[in-house]
């Protein structure tokens, strides 16, 4: 945490979130002043997101604002008030088979809301802003590793195509207004305090209880898990990265994607059995064909984030998993 600044305000949105949660967490343990911003929706357990908004309001460097990024006045009023140099944007409506079934919300949240962030960003004179995007951008691809150069014109899901859209935009603020921007594709984030509607989570709580688990495309899926303290690392390292790349080139446009995973895709039946063996017990599998919006597998190449951040993932899913389930028994008793 030696790249994190004390003299400037991090905004973090998607506070109550996972990825949100763990990144303000690091930044207020850290000693640093973080606002963070949320609508705190009910996609999954109000309570749940309650929980790690309580841990974080126990620090004093910590503020938080309950608002919708779709809500302009409430977003100029925090960057009015707080004025804050850097921006990680992690807010979104998640989820890609939700996006079937309820497709407003995602461009309410992950467009609208998006490009309220930019104005603000762009009229409050963000240095930087950091942002959501998803490996789900990459669709139909089937060369592996992912590669950042891909084209990335075929996405699968409605959430996909908002984050394929957002890429889009941030590239526009990036060139026409000078906004130094970030895009990160996160690739399959697990670990505590994790979304309770992600595989990993239900896998969990139904080997824990005896339950059988729906597994799709009959188990024939490889991701690339990446363990969320690895993942707000990477974060964390890229905060200063974009003012270094608009420094060296004046002439340059200050936007850079990188791809946030593991590097190592696992096969889902290693996972499912590397996570039985955590527990102690084992369970039955339901196999299941393949979802719509679901990718056969997904592969991070992570070599710009080294080159750039010196920063490379070092938790292994045995590691990762293991901690999760720790976690878990932990909070299950609280």
């Amino acid at each position: 945490m030696d790249k994190v600044r004390f003299d400037i305000t991090y905004l973090v949105t998607g506070a109550s979130g996972f990825i949100g949660f763990h990144v303000a967490k690091s930044l207020l343990e850290a000693g640093a002043n973080v606002v963070g911003f949320d609508n705190m929706n009910d996609y999954y357990a109000v309570s749940f997101k309650e929980s790690r908004l309580k841990y974080l309001q126990k620090h004093t460097n910590f503020e938080f604002v309950l608002a919708d990024l779709a809500d302009k006045d409430s977003l100029d009023g925090v960057f009015g008030k707080y004025s804050p140099s850097v921006v990680i944007h992690l807010a979104a409506q998640a989820g890609v088979r939700y996006s079937l079934e309820n497709p407003m919300e995602y461009i309410k949240s992950n467009v609208v809301g998006f490009v309220n962030i930019l104005e603000c960003c762009r009229h409050n004179k963000t240095k930087h802003l950091l942002y959501a995007s998803s490996s789900s951008v990459y669709g139909a691809n089937d060369k592996l590793p992912f590669s950042v150069d891909d084209r990335v014109d075929t996405p699968v899901s409605l959430y996909a195509a908002t984050k394929k859209s957002n890429e889009l935009l941030a590239y526009t603020y990036s060139h026409t207004f000078n906004l130094a921007t970030t895009g990160m594709r996160f690739f399959t984030v697990y670990g505590p305090w994790g979304r309770p509607d992600m595989a990993p989570f239900l896998f969990l709580d139904a080997i824990e209880k005896g339950q059988p688990i729906k597994v799709f495309n009959n188990g024939a899926m490889m991701r690339d898990f990446t363990y969320i303290d690895d993942v707000v690392s990477s974060i964390i390292s890229l905060v200063s990265v974009s003012a270094a790349v608009k420094t060296a080139d004046v002439n340059a446009v200050p936007y850079k994607i990188y791809n946030i995973g593991n590097n190592t895709p696992e096969k889902l039946m290693d996972f499912i059995n590397i996570m039985e063996e955590c527990v102690g017990k084992t369970t039955k599998k339901i196999f299941m064909p393949m979802q719509p919006g679901d990718v056969p597998a997904t592969f991070a190449d992570i070599d710009d984030l080294v080159s750039d951040t010196g920063f490379a993932p070092t938790t292994n899913l045995r590691e990762g998993l293991g901690k999760f389930v720790e976690w878990w028994r932990g909070y299950k008793t609280c």
